[in-house]
């Protein structure tokens, strides 16, 4: 079993950094910051007021891709994964895409203007891709995520009011599901078109670096997309389901 989730609540938490750096941002969107010394993971969960079972299924499924407890991520509180989702989406909306644009706009102020024109085509696919990520999040924090958290809080009580009743006739979560699949493509092109059309360039570190963390945003929606597909939105039709079923007992 340790071979394949390599993390328990005895690990200690800078093992975890040490063992795979890519888990940084994900450790910091639960709000702990660095200076833990040798505490293990189940005291600086405590210390910061963390379910630490959940933070071990969360950073144990972006370390293998072969291990997502699917079942088990429905069974928490969708409180507890939307203020995950949530705080994706905030670094994102903060570090990741102002960085990825940074590199960008670098490259267009210092590549020669042979190859200027073929850099603002890249800018403005981006700025473009960027403009929808954007709205998509901007949507699911506005209406989706406080319209579940609302339906979770509905079913607790067994008190289905009326306007939630309404938002329920009309399916939310079922276009929330659709909407996912677009962003992935086009990020993909946007990677191809550097890869396979970008003229040589002088700058050819900057455009490395932009190509590398592209790929990192690339691997990370799709950890972030695998969680609110097959967690969330399962989890959120059940409840609908037992909403309804509520609803028509009342």
């Amino acid at each position: 079993m340790n071979s394949v989730l390599p993390f328990t609540e005895h690990t200690k938490m800078a093992d975890v950094i040490h063992r795979d750096y890519r888990l940084i941002p994900i450790i910091g969107r639960f709000g702990i910051e660095y200076g833990f010394g040798n505490k293990t993971i189940s005291e600086v969960c405590h210390d910061n007021g963390i379910n630490a079972l959940f933070f071990l299924e969360i950073i144990n499924s972006f370390h293998n891709h072969q291990y997502f407890p699917q079942e088990q991520l429905q069974n928490y509180p969708a409180k507890l994964i939307i203020k995950y989702l949530s705080n994706t989406h905030r670094w994102y909306l903060k570090d990741k895409i102002p960085e990825i644009q940074g590199y960008i706009d670098k490259m267009q102020e210092t590549v020669n203007e042979e190859n200027h024109k073929n850099i603002k085509l890249l800018n403005d696919f981006f700025r473009d891709y960027r403009t929808e990520l954007v709205k998509h999040l901007e949507e699911e924090d506005k209406n989706i995520f406080p319209y579940v958290l609302e339906l979770e809080e509905a079913v607790e009580h067994a008190q289905i009011p009326p306007h939630l009743k309404n938002e329920l006739d009309h399916e939310p979560i079922e276009e929330y599901e659709r909407n996912h699949e677009d962003l992935e493509v086009k990020l993909s092109d946007l990677k191809n078109l550097i890869i396979k059309y970008l003229p040589p360039l002088l700058c050819k570190e900057l455009c490395q670096k932009l190509l590398t963390e592209l790929f990192r945003l690339e691997a990370d929606l799709e950890d972030h997309s695998r969680i609110e597909d097959k967690v969330l939105i399962p989890k959120v039709k059940l409840l609908e389901k037992i909403a309804l079923e509520i609803n028509g007992s009342h």
